[in-house]
């Protein structure tokens, strides 16, 4: 997903891949080991919202914090770095809640320059001095949600809470949007006593966009929470990086599995610029999940034949997807080669 205004954007995102089963629940990480009730690897990763690639990934132990600022540091500093040149003028950095941080948000801020702008919205922890901001919001303060495409979301509304909070000590300027829906059934184990007063579930995001040049209604309280609502999108990544192979880390060993993330990764990479390159105008390919690419050009089923001195790739003519690959393979060697 392209975002407005030409930007970059990167989203980071944690997930819990599983452990080879014969290692699950004790593991040996970094010559220190530990016993725990959950899987053995923490990863926490940064995706480019316009090519779908992942930038970075740190393999942590599963005892890592969420919120752990270092960590969040070192993986948004590689994924920058993955960035080229051309494209760093404007980045938009989304950051699901384990981003709301002192630190992060000081570093985020201290990456704007004179030639670059570094926006971001982040997800935040609701503590009681927001509720109590909150609950000082009149009810004409709060508009109708939209959708990605603009059209109204019934049943869920957006304020701004900015004047309100209380709370000292985060980056000048910062804007904070509040989100409510009504609650439901699957939210009745996460309510506050003020969620249950008020009959509203509500959630925050913190950002420091107050504009952005050439684009109607940035600035506005709906504009912005669906920007970072479409940060949702890294679920998309994070299932892809697991079919290609992070759902299941191989070893008990800190080494191999590094090694095995990479290798994911990679092949993650490739199947999005793939895609990217050679699939962007064929429907049921350009956003097609792995195992659908794996049946339908991957595992193709061909031969590889020697005649007159040159190797020939014959394509069953009866697979429905033999033109989709036959313009796949001549797009990929019509590149011109990376200096």
């Amino acid at each position: 997903m392209a975002d407005g205004g030409g930007q970059a954007a990167d989203r980071l995102d944690r997930h819990r891949p599983r452990r080879h089963h014969h290692h699950r629940g004790v593991q040996e990480s970094r010559g220190s080991s530990h016993v725990q009730k959950t899987f053995g690897f923490h990863p926490l990763a940064a995706w480019c919202a316009n090519t779908t690639e992942s930038l970075a990934m740190l393999l942590r132990p599963g005892n890592a914090g969420s919120n752990t600022v270092a960590d969040h540091i070192t993986v948004l500093t590689e994924a920058l770095a993955q960035i080229p040149g051309s494209s760093t003028a404007k980045i938009l950095i989304r950051v699901d809640g384990a981003g709301a941080t002192h630190g992060l948000l000081e570093h985020l801020e201290a990456l704007n320059t004179t030639r670059r702008t570094v926006r971001y919205t982040v997800g935040w922890k609701i503590t009681e001095d927001d509720e109590k901001a909150i609950a000082g919001l009149p009810e004409a303060a709060w508009e109708t949600s939209v959708h990605q495409d603009g059209s109204l979301q019934e049943g869920y509304s957006v304020a701004e809470l900015t004047r309100l909070n209380t709370r000292e000590g985060w980056p000048e300027g910062m804007r904070l949007i509040v989100r409510r829906v009504r609650t439901t059934r699957r939210h009745l184990k996460k309510l506050t006593d003020f969620e249950k007063a008020t009959g509203w579930r509500y959630c925050i995001t913190a950002t420091n966009i107050r504009h952005m040049w050439g684009i109607a209604g940035s600035g506005h309280s709906q504009f912005l929470d669906v920007l970072h609502r479409s940060h949702a999108g890294v679920e998309d990544r994070v299932r892809t990086n697991k079919a290609m192979g992070l759902n299941n880390l191989p070893s008990a060993s800190w080494e191999v599995n590094r090694g095995w993330m990479l290798a994911a990764n990679l092949a993650s990479d490739l199947d999005a610029w793939v895609r990217l390159l050679t699939l962007h105008d064929t429907d049921d390919l350009a956003d097609a999940e792995p195992d659908t690419m794996r049946f339908r050009l991957y595992h193709l089923p061909a031969r590889l034949a020697d005649h007159a001195r040159r190797r020939w790739l014959r394509v069953d003519a009866t697979w429905p997807w033999a033109a989709a690959f036959t313009t796949c393979w001549q797009r990929l060697t019509a590149l011109r080669a990376v200096p």
